[in-house]
């Protein structure tokens, strides 16, 4: 049965597993063709995509009703990524500057208000971050000597090229649909290669803009909007905006500069081969660590590439020289993750390396020669086990004063299929290395009641209930995330209890006092789905993510409040929402050194060679 497939064409699921992390699996051996709708999945897995509906513990609305007319809202979908997909070519459009092709996006009938294309007074809103609003041009085309408007397509592109004109360089521009609605009318091409509305086909649209640039001072500025639109599928294959009503508009612009990108000229430029060559066809994450590994004083890095790792030796002057060689680590064994940590306490950084297979520890020899070189002391360590380690984090688990390691484990994706897509248990057990006093390691995991098996991409260690012993979070993909509390000479998960049970596609985590009331908060990074919210919004109205744990799996990341009484509080909502698209790693740090800790999350996930192609 392995090679039967089934043919899932029902857009509602196929949107939400594709942004809700289901490409983690070998889609692209399927049929899965650009932005094309229908995906073979294998009769297994659609059996539990089927039986993985929202409970009434877990979503507080009703499930879709069986009145719902099925076949209409799956092409109400697809007419919603037919116009998504063409907003996408707006958005290239947009980022060129090619008002030509914009043009074909707004017909001479438009009705619309004049676009406001003048910025306002920037206002200082937080720290180094002012806001300003847009105004309506005096020379706006759309106002007519009487001081009415007037509805041209020509005349509404004059006041967008005034605006466009207000940036510098143009970085990215997007246009996202949140929320479509069509007329009954409306119908789509079937058997197209990707979604396509039949011309003629109308209906309304509340869609969500954005420039990120630079302004004609050079300041970096997002501009962000909504609006609603009465859209139509014309002959010239695009959908148009018949009308354009906005609904908010303004920008954000940083008064200074806190970062610059110069990987190449600090020596940091390597470029790894594109992922599905034969240099790089694996599924697997390569990460970095910083640390002092020779011991002057500044921090150095670790990275573990596709083929090699590489040592970078910080120069004290802004830059870093590659010393793989010299050390000893560029043609040693690869793996996803390195953890930079002082493992038999003689005062320099070793290197653990995480794996998919057995795992990895280099020794630093600099405190004995006086010159920075690893051996590799996997076998005789103890820590060359099997397991597929995406990270791994340092802590003295058993207060003897020397670091043991976690490891989190995932699972072989394409092979092995989760068992549910929130709350899995068949992924790999996660391993924990105890330090022995002769320098060793053993793998205690299970007596410790932390191999966990719930898919995990990312943990950290941190005394949660101030007792002196660290506990331990962990941040799982399929599977609810854990909080272990140390007992002592175990962990218990008490994450329910204590508020932190989060269901999201879990991929990062960090604690970091985020009010600065000196209790560790803890934010955790997951994903968030503009398409996903909207065929969930459609389907259960009346929810939230906080009672609806599909709504869960698109809303994002999570911040949650130390309460000071062991527990913790989630705070997304109330301190700004994070929907970090789809969010890796990160956490807190003070970026501009003013007390206060932020967060960054990195996000994305392996492009095609159009917008459309994830």
């Amino acid at each position: 049965m392995q090679e039967v497939f089934a043919i899932l064409k029902f857009r509602l699921l196929f949107e939400l597993l594709l942004d809700l992390k289901m490409n983690h699996f070998n889609f692209y051996r399927c049929c899965l063709l650009s932005a094309r709708i229908t995906i073979c999945v294998s009769i297994p897995l659609l059996a539990i995509i089927l039986s993985e509906r929202p409970t009434a513990a877990q979503t507080k609305s009703s499930p879709v009703s069986s009145e719902v007319d099925r076949n209409r809202l799956e092409v109400i979908e697809e007419l919603s990524e037919s116009l998504a997909n063409d907003l996408l070519e707006l958005s290239v459009a947009v980022r060129n500057r090619d008002l030509l092709l914009t043009a074909d996006f707004f017909p001479a009938g438009i009705v619309a208000k004049p676009f406001p294309s003048r910025p306002t007074a920037i206002i200082n809103q937080v720290k180094w971050i002012g806001n300003h609003g847009w105004e309506t041009s005096e020379k706006s085309p759309l106002i007519t000597p009487a001081g009415e408007s007037k509805s041209t397509g020509k005349a509404f592109l004059q006041d967008w090229k005034e605006f466009l004109a207000h940036f510098s360089d143009i970085e990215d521009a997007r246009f996202k649909v949140k929320e479509a609605n069509f007329d009954r009318t409306a119908k789509i091409v079937v058997g197209a290669q990707q979604p396509t509305a039949v011309i003629g086909a109308t209906g309304r649209a509340r869609i969500a803009f954005y420039v990120i640039g630079r302004d004609t001072a050079g300041k970096r500025e997002w501009a962000r909007g909504t609006f609603w639109a009465n859209v139509r599928a014309d002959k010239n294959n695009h959908w148009q905006f018949d009308s354009f009503d906005l609904i908010n508009f303004d920008s954000l612009v940083a008064e200074k500069d806190l970062f610059s990108e110069v990987a190449v000229p600090a020596g940091l430029g390597a470029v790894i081969p594109g992922f599905g060559t034969p240099e790089n066809s694996g599924f697997v994450w390569h990460g970095a660590a910083g640390g002092d590994l020779n011991n002057d004083g500044w921090i150095d890095l670790f990275v573990v590439g596709t083929n090699r790792n590489y040592l970078y030796l910080n120069d004290q002057k802004g830059g870093f020289r590659d010393a793989s060689d010299e050390a000893g680590v560029k043609i040693t064994a690869t793996g996803s993750a390195p953890l930079i940590f002082d493992y038999d306490n003689d005062g320099d950084a070793d290197v653990f390396i995480s794996a998919v297979g057995q795992q990895m520890l280099f020794e630093n020899r600099f405190k004995q020669t006086g010159k920075l070189e690893f051996n590799d002391v996997s076998l005789e360590s103890g820590v060359a086990k099997d397991a597929i380690g995406f990270s791994a984090v340092a802590g003295d688990v058993n207060g003897d004063g020397r670091l043991d390691v976690y490891v989190a484990s995932y699972n072989r994706y394409g092979q092995i299929t989760p068992d549910s897509w929130f709350r899995a248990t068949n992924g790999t057990p996660n391993l924990l290395f105890i330090s022995q006093t002769d320098g060793s390691f053993r793998e205690e995991a299970e007596k410790w009641g932390v191999n966990d098996k719930r898919w995990s991409y990312a943990a950290e260690f941190a005394d949660i209930n101030s007792d002196g012993k660290i506990d331990l979070y962990v941040a799982n993909d399929f599977g609810e995330k854990a909080m272990f509390i140390n007992q002592g000479d175990r962990f218990v998960d008490e994450a329910e209890t204590r508020g932190v049970l989060d269901s999201g596609n879990g991929m990062g985590v960090s604690f970091g006092d985020y009010n600065n009331d000196g209790r560790l908060d803890l934010h955790a990074s997951n994903m968030s789905s503009t398409a996903g919210n909207r065929i969930l919004t459609r389907l259960f109205p009346n929810s939230s993510a906080k009672d609806n744990v599909l709504k869960k799996l698109a809303a994002g990341n999570n911040l949650f409040e130390n309460t000071g009484d062991g527990k913790f509080k989630d705070v997304t909502a109330e301190v700004g929402g994070f929907s970090g698209g789809w969010a890796w790693g990160g956490g807190f740090i003070d970026f501009d050194n003013d007390g206060w800790e932020d967060i960054y999350t990195p996000n994305g996930f392996i492009s095609g060679k159009s917008m459309k192609d994830t």
